[in-house]
């Protein structure tokens, strides 16, 4: 790569479901040198100005403009060239380690500080830098560290696609001296590391002093001692295989959320405009019934006074019937109505009480859970859907309970409702470091996910969905790669079949 040169492409993150995924790969040429006694250091800030210029950038494959001042003149003969391709559906990494043996010495006090860049070449026979090693110092017989990137980045998903790797010796001030290069395809580089402990070497030339030199050989050679490929499954991936996404309502009925007669309660049973918890019911498990094949929930309610004895529950059936907590939604496409009908007619029959305990329906869901690990497949995963009001009651037993289920494939989303203080869920939800028990065992991955109602009332169905389901994709994917457990064979798809017309 050229001094006045920059490219630089960062690792695509992992594709969410329903995304296509576009990289762009930007580089500049000519810039302004801004420094006295070294070459610059440059960096590219994106920003999305208007629709009509981020369609004009994935709509070309590239984009090359000229560079401006602040005060809109010319910055000499700069430019930036953006150019767009859209990212491969495959997620697989591969992992590469390094080595060189007798390189050339560059440096006269001392021996040469190696380093290699990997380029891949793209559709317009231009190279892209797609990963560039650490310096060794004082070495020619270098050892560089394992890394890991995409197939995608390495060679857009395309084993034949030439790879060039470039090897140098260090220089401080940015005039690094080329040692030798050589060129292959991941598909050679796979075949030529096939068997256990086979490595695959290559001669290091500099043309240069190939063409000079009569007796030239090389400037030394670079082995390939590993190179493996890691397939990373997508949440789609083990949606299309067959896993079922299983949602369990639980709906906070203790006497903090005021008394349903109250026009003030969050459980106020209006006609006029739905309380709180049925505007989160309507708008949250409207996004979370596309996830769940069979649209049937099974909903509980928690600390309230129960018939026919009215001892205090926190974990009933809110259509009263233990053997079948499932509510079943009716053909309407836009809210989650089984759930919401039973709630309407618990709601009178039941007295609020207390305390707010999670445990118990945290651990009631843990049960089918187990069961589901117990298989080693993934066929069936749990989401909890907590809606309270704020303080949780029993938050030493609600985070051991979390901490076990950490292990299990299930997660929980819990709905804050109201304005109440909700410090006890942002603690649960684990993104300031790992949950840990009160014995100090931490949660073996992040399963929850807190989310304030209040801050989405006016927003757009589109950001709350975002947030209410930002995390589950990750969760699905992160609990089956622990357990060693790949996708299911996708179902074909069956046609639909016309019945055929009466005689």
């Amino acid at each position: 790569m050229s001094d006045p040169e920059m490219a630089w492409v960062p690792e695509p993150p992992a594709m969410t479901l329903g995304a296509s995924r576009v990289e762009l790969r930007v580089s500049c040429h000519g810039l302004l040198d801004r420094d006295t006694l070294t070459k610059p250091h440059p960096c590219v800030l994106l920003k999305l100005h208007s629709d009509e210029q981020w369609v004009e950038i994935v709509s070309q494959t590239k984009v090359t403009k000229p560079l401006l001042l602040k005060n809109g003149k010319a910055a000499g003969k700069s430019t930036i060239t953006i150019m767009a391709e859209e990212v491969s559906g495959t997620n697989d990494y591969v992992q590469l380690t390094f080595r060189a043996h007798k390189l050339d010495n560059k440096d006269l006090f001392s021996k040469s500080d190696p380093f290699m860049e990997i380029y891949k070449t793209n559709e317009d026979q231009s190279d892209q830098l797609v990963w560039r090693t650490e310096v060794v110092k004082n070495n020619l017989n270098p050892c560089w560290e394992p890394f890991r990137l995409s197939l995608h980045s390495l060679c857009s998903c395309d084993i034949h696609r030439p790879l060039k790797f470039l090897v140098y010796d260090y220089d401080s001030s940015g005039k690094h001296d080329f040692i030798g290069e050589f060129t292959s395809t991941f598909q050679e580089m796979q075949e030529g590391t096939a068997n256990p402990g086979q490595e695959m070497q290559w001669d290091c030339i500099n043309p240069k002093y190939r063409d000079k030199k009569k007796n030239y050989r090389s400037s030394g050679t670079v082995v390939l001692a590993q190179c493996t490929v890691e397939k990373v499954h997508t949440f789609l991936d083990y949606i299309m295989g067959g896993c079922q996404i299983s949602f369990t309502v639980a709906i906070d009925f203790t006497a903090s959320n005021g008394d349903p007669m109250s026009s003030q309660s969050l459980h106020c049973l209006s006609s006029r405009q739905p309380n709180h918890y049925l505007q989160a019911l309507r708008a949250v498990g409207g996004i979370c019934q596309d996830y769940d094949s069979d649209k049937r929930f099974p909903a509980f309610g928690f600390g309230a006074r129960i018939p026919p004895n009215f001892e205090v529950s926190h974990d009933f059936a809110i259509n009263f019937d233990p053997e079948n907590p499932e509510c079943e939604a009716s053909p309407l496409p836009t809210e989650i109505s089984g759930v919401i009908t039973s709630y309407r007619r618990c709601l009178p029959q039941i007295q609020l009480y207390g305390p707010t305990n999670v445990a118990p329906i945290i651990n009631r869901v843990a049960g089918p859970a187990q069961r589901e690990q117990s298989t080693g497949q993934a066929t069936k995963y749990s989401v909890l859907l907590v809606l309270t009001d704020g303080v949780v009651s029993d938050m030493a037993e609600t985070r051991t309970a979390i901490v076990r289920a950490s292990h299990l494939p299930m997660s929980i989303i819990i709905v804050g409702v109201g304005n109440a203080d909700f410090s006890d869920m942002r603690l649960l939800d684990g993104d300031d470091g790992p949950l840990r028990c009160p014995r100090g065992v931490p949660a073996a991955r992040d399963i929850v996910q807190f989310v304030p109602f209040r801050d989405f009332k006016d927003a757009a169905p589109s950001a709350l969905a975002k947030c209410v389901l930002a995390e589950v994709p990750r969760q699905v994917v992160e609990y089956y790669a622990s357990q060693g457990i790949s996708p299911g064979v996708p179902r074909p798809c069956t046609p639909a079949t016309t019945p055929s017309p009466s005689p």
